[in-house]
């Protein structure tokens, strides 16, 4: 993967987020199993690295969430929506989660981290 990319790991089992429709599904699912949403910028440098800093910390085979990667420069607005619907401002990069319809973690840039996520979703 190159530093400016949009390409995600194969081993991570990554659901684009393509429409606001989908977006509003998935948020009212969010009930037992959590999803999180991860808002990348493929022209920043910044989001490249939180990404590959992410996806290298993430532990594969756990099941504890559905990983959403949205694509902000080609889908903005589901990003303007993710804001309204969840409260939280928008930022690039961004990892939102998910549960019962209420936001339980959030970070951006270089506070987004993979094992913490982890760690939470195991204790929820």
């Amino acid at each position: 993967m190159g530093l400016l990319s949009s390409k995600k790991r194969d081993d991570l089992p990554w659901k684009d987020l393509e429409s606001v429709e989908q977006l509003t599904e998935l948020l009212q699912k969010a009930g037992d199993k959590p999803v999180l949403l991860f808002k990348h910028s493929t022209r920043c440098v910044v989001s490249s690295m939180a990404l590959k800093n992410f996806e290298t910390d993430w532990v594969t085979g756990l099941d504890l969430c559905d990983l959403y990667f949205l694509d902000l420069l080609n889908y903005r607005d589901i990003s303007n929506e993710i804001a309204v619907l969840t409260g939280v401002i928008h930022q690039s990069p961004q990892v939102i989660v998910v549960k019962n319809k209420t936001v339980i973690y959030e970070a951006t840039h270089s506070a987004i981290d993979a094992v913490q996520v982890q760690s939470l979703l195991k204790e929820a």
